[in-house]
């Protein structure tokens, strides 16, 4: 079980991180936020190779 965190905010959405580039990785967000300030929380561990 992981670590517990509490944050206020206006909205929620649940995305998939996606490779981008050469060793990145990138989440999209609501055209609406652009100019917000956003948190993202790993809410579990990332697939390795062998699960996919």
């Amino acid at each position: 079980m992981g670590d517990r965190y509490e944050i206020e905010g206006e909205e929620i959405v649940e995305r998939q991180v996606k490779p981008f580039g050469s060793g990145g990785a990138h989440v999209t967000a609501p055209k609406d936020w652009i100019g917000a300030t956003v948190k993202l929380v790993r809410t579990d561990e990332p697939a390795t190779e062998d699960d996919e």
